[in-house]
């Protein structure tokens, strides 16, 4: 079961577009993929068409002790045809673990906790049977991110195709590299993803070409083009294959999901 937290403390780069089509995609590809949810604005939880303000439980409450992870996770079927592809219907089930505005205090709350760092992997100690969980972080490195790094196996950036990338990425290597030293010595970044790329912009091209010459292999080789139906399609609580099938959005995600699946196959 391969454990991914999805980060950047940027806002609007992307994390949970890719978190809600990635997962959705390698359940397409028929792998059984779990979604956590853990950012308080609850963003993944309603871009799935889940109303996370009308749950009883959410993962608040896991943290809480209210409730087992088990009890809270949400399936959610998806039936698609996709033009681009060879075998064109496609359909499976993946599984929510909802957020809530509940979380928003958890620096306070939990803060205080003895193994405050530890609460979502000892939450998820119960859960099995999935081959890949996606961990959606909020844009900061609170306590909420820095349970996701304790978790996690791997980290995937998303990272904007333009001018300041990767401006701030550094404090973000940082804190992965003392999570590793002090919390979780089996963590590393295995994909950066790029995103809004807009072939016909110079600069979008030799932004690109700076991320692959700092991140190398890390470096994702299919890039997210600057679709606008990927912004539209979480305001109808749907994916984008679910959305708008044949649209750029959908394509790239689709080949990104299998690129991820070869690496990892690897």
């Amino acid at each position: 079961m391969k454990r991914i937290a999805i980060i950047n403390q940027k806002g609007g780069v992307g994390k949970t577009t890719s978190a809600v089509n990635i997962g959705a995609g390698l359940c397409l590809l028929k792998k059984r993929v779990l979604l956590i949810d853990l950012d308080p604005q609850a963003h993944l939880t309603y871009s799935v068409g889940i109303k996370a303000h009308e749950l009883d439980k959410t993962i608040y409450h896991v943290f809480r002790g209210d409730s087992e992870a088990t009890q809270v996770i949400i399936p959610r079927l998806i039936d698609v045809s996709l033009p681009f592809s060879a075998h064109s219907r496609y359909s499976g089930e993946f599984f929510v673990l909802p957020s809530s505005l509940d979380l928003s205090g958890a620096d306070l709350e939990f803060g205080g906790i003895a193994g405050r760092e530890f609460l979502l992997k000892e939450c998820l100690a119960s859960v099995d049977g999935f081959d890949f969980v996606f961990i959606d972080c909020p844009p900061s490195l609170g306590l909420l991110t820095l349970n996701a790094l304790t978790t996690a196996d791997e980290i995937y950036i998303p990272l904007q195709t333009e001018f300041l990338a990767l401006q701030g990425i550094s404090k973000l290597l940082e804190t992965v590299e003392i999570v590793r030293k002090r919390l979780n010595n089996e963590i590393k970044i295995s994909g950066i993803i790029g995103t809004r790329f807009d072939g016909r912009k110079r600069l979008n091209r030799e932004v690109v070409e700076r991320i692959r010459e700092y991140f190398g292999e890390q470096f994702f080789k299919t890039l997210i083009r600057e679709n606008i139906s990927l912004a539209e399609a979480p305001s109808f609580g749907k994916t984008i294959y679910e959305y708008k099938p044949d649209c750029y959005g959908s394509e790239d995600y689709f080949n990104l999901s299998r690129e991820i699946l070869e690496k990892q196959e690897l």
